[in-house]
């Protein structure tokens, strides 16, 4: 989390706010593993600057500047990407959480988490980037200068073809669910619509990639973007930390058909879904409907 769908759900509700304003004003905590870029470098460079574009890569969301900058942000495990004046608990603490009654929200208010906020000229609202294991990431470049974390991507989700997933699958002996969240073969794909696809293609996660058929190949191409589609369409999934940039939930997590549903029974033949561990990470199936 997030994934494509998310990431792209962030694009389309912040770009209003973020597009054609002037940056004022950067705030940054001190320097970390989540600034690529040093914070008093980038601080200097956004200063001044507008954002001529709002466009997403796989899982990254990439600004063009006004004077041929170029802003990478990444939203890593539990980045999230807002604007001021929202409500949620999401961006709350752990311990903020926690003492508020139940159903009771309050105004968000920058923390030790929020790494990044951007202040605008007109004097609208800011822009921040909070995220609390920050994995996430902040890399200022050139548009059409080698970008190492973009240039490895191949091709976007929602444009791939399932011929894309057969050619990488060739000879590979790992497993499908691997190959998917390999990055350089189709970008944007992570644990959760790994899953939902496999489960609407009728493959389990295990099979070794190499065994697939085309056939196969197309139904987990075309079952990974119909899940995204309408997961992007319910404005993502809200698992554990992700909130849309108006402070909204999503709401996919309510239709998932595998993904965190563990000994729940499936939605077509009731089987209980199964939990494993492929590629190091929790994995969910149905052992009837997928083989």
């Amino acid at each position: 989390m997030p994934e494509l769908p998310e990431v792209e759900v962030t694009r389309r509700r912040i770009e209003p706010v973020l597009v054609g304003r002037e940056i004022d004003r950067v705030g940054t905590t001190r320097s970390s593993y989540f600034f690529l870029t040093p914070p008093r470098r980038l601080a200097r460079a956004l200063a001044g600057r507008k954002v001529a574009a709002l466009e997403r890569q796989g899982k990254y969301l990439v600004a063009p500047l006004d004077d041929g900058g170029r802003l990478v942000l990444h939203l890593g495990m539990t980045g999230q990407l807002f604007c001021d004046g929202v409500t949620s608990v999401r961006l709350l603490s752990a311990a903020a959480r926690a003492a508020l009654a139940p159903g009771e929200q309050r105004s968000f208010r920058p923390d030790r988490h929020t790494h990044l906020r951007l202040q605008f000229r007109d004097g609208g609202p800011d822009v921040f980037f909070r995220d609390v294991r920050k994995f996430g990431k902040v890399l200022l470049g050139r548009v059409g200068e080698p970008c190492p974390r973009l240039d490895r991507l191949g091709v976007d989700a929602l444009a791939a073809r399932g011929s894309t997933l057969f050619r990488a699958s060739r000879g590979r002996r790992a497993a499908v669910k691997a190959l998917l969240l390999d990055q350089s073969v189709i970008a944007g794909v992570g644990n959760i619509y790994a899953d939902e696809g496999l489960y609407l293609a009728g493959v389990r996660p295990a099979r070794r990639a190499g065994r697939l058929t085309r056939a196969e190949c197309d139904a987990i191409v075309t079952g990974i973007k119909r899940s995204m589609r309408r997961s992007i369409a319910t404005g993502g999934s809200s698992i554990s930390d992700f909130v849309a940039p108006d402070g909204s939930d999503g709401r996919y997590q309510d239709e998932r058909r595998v993904y965190a549903r563990s000994g729940e029974p499936c939605r077509v033949c009731a089987s209980p879904i199964r939990k494993s561990s492929v590629a190091q990470r929790s994995t969910h199936y149905c052992p009837r409907c997928q083989r």
